[in-house]
């Protein structure tokens, strides 16, 4: 089991399915880190060397995107600049509304009733 940018990578799965698990990496970014690696996509995550799990958290930390805490904060601040601009989309995120023109009469019971 490797901890990896605060999430546990669980040593029984493969390499590009743990690596998923992460906030932030899908599956291209996934494939892009094995194979920068040199290793197979296959690959479990209990059988990496300690070399192998050193280049890993060098890469996902130098990947160039935003990933976990960031993202997340970068996702919150611009749903909050919208608010403050007051446009539709900001006002009906707030109020837990669709947000890109469906149907509410009948549908959207669910996004209604979360708030």
């Amino acid at each position: 089991m490797i901890y990896l940018l605060g999430n546990k990578l669980p040593g029984n799965k493969a390499m590009y399915v743990a690596l998923i698990q992460i906030y932030g990496i899908g599956f291209e970014k996934s494939n892009t880190i094995c194979k920068k690696l040199g290793i197979t996509k296959k690959t479990k995550v209990g059988r990496l060397t300690i070399k192998q799990k050193n280049r890993l958290s060098t890469l996902t930390k130098n990947l160039g995107g935003l990933i976990q805490s960031d993202l997340k904060r970068s996702i919150i601040n611009h749903k909050k600049d919208l608010v403050n601009l007051r446009l539709i989309r900001g006002i009906r995120n707030k109020q837990g509304l669709p947000v890109r023109g469906q149907r509410t009469h009948t549908n959207a019971k669910t996004s209604k009733k979360i708030r």
